[in-house]
């Protein structure tokens, strides 16, 4: 799409976007690791602005790629590469102390083969799975970043209240959830659906109301004591509705 006017090769133009898009979520990511490990901003709070930010950068970058049908295998090799990363770091193979600093809670580097590498799968697989045609993986994938992100920044801050059912949660933070998930996935989705990428295109009452309903399935299930797992229970609320309302 956007580098197509600057290239006749599909396949030169879908190279340059992957190393496009690995270069811009790579910035991101060491940025946050950078301000971590100089204490600018916390652990907790690098943790959650890696995990808010990094999506949304590298699904705005599904739009330099082709309409070729190798373009989301070469898409993939993103957050492939940089799971891969979060797995050896974790593990221990790779020495990394900004990166452990950056994306676990306690300084514990085993953390990142939970949260921080189940985020990378999920992105690898709805990059292959849906693509950038369908709102589905778009919009999964945005509420996972921002509600998830969001709620608990906020949630850490301001939720007092604890819900009844999970004493690591708040009201505040399930409430942050909802409306900040469903302001991400709507917006994105929408932007997509505007900009003619979404096959068929959509309705924008349609992606309004259906994702309110989805954001409000996927906080109950944000909200449940799974701890570590939410990126994928929620993920997977996302798109079991997404395909069932879309």
């Amino acid at each position: 799409m956007w580098l197509a006017p600057f290239f006749t090769n599909t396949w030169a133009q879908d190279a340059v976007a992957t190393v496009l898009t690995f270069a811009v979520a790579l910035a991101w990511l060491r940025l946050m690791d950078a301000l971590a490990a100089r204490g600018v901003i916390g652990q907790a709070d690098s943790r959650k602005l890696i995990h808010i930010g990094t999506g949304p950068i590298f699904v705005l970058c599904w739009n330099l790629f082709s309409p070729q049908p190798a373009a989301r295998y070469l898409a993939a090799l993103v957050p492939l590469a940089i799971t891969a990363q979060f797995a050896l770091v974790g593990s221990g193979v790779i020495k990394d102390p900004a990166a452990v600093k950056a994306m676990s809670r306690t300084g514990d580097r085993r953390e990142i083969l939970r949260g921080p590498l189940y985020y990378g799968i999920v992105f690898v697989l709805c990059t292959l799975i849906f693509w950038r045609t369908s709102p589905v993986g778009i919009l999964a994938l945005m509420l996972m970043c921002g509600g998830d992100g969001l709620a608990d920044l906020v949630g850490r801050r301001w939720g007092k209240a604890k819900l009844p059912f999970n004493a690591s949660k708040s009201w505040v933070g399930s409430l942050t959830f909802l409306l900040a998930g469903f302001a991400f996935a709507c917006a994105f989705v929408a932007l997509f659906n505007q900009w003619g990428v979404l096959n068929p295109k959509l309705d924008l009452a349609a992606i309004v109301w259906k994702t309110a309903v989805i954001a409000a399935a996927s906080t109950v299930v944000e909200a449940l004591p799974l701890r570590d797992i939410d990126n994928l229970t929620t993920t997977a609320t996302a798109v079991v509705l997404g395909l069932l309302l879309f």
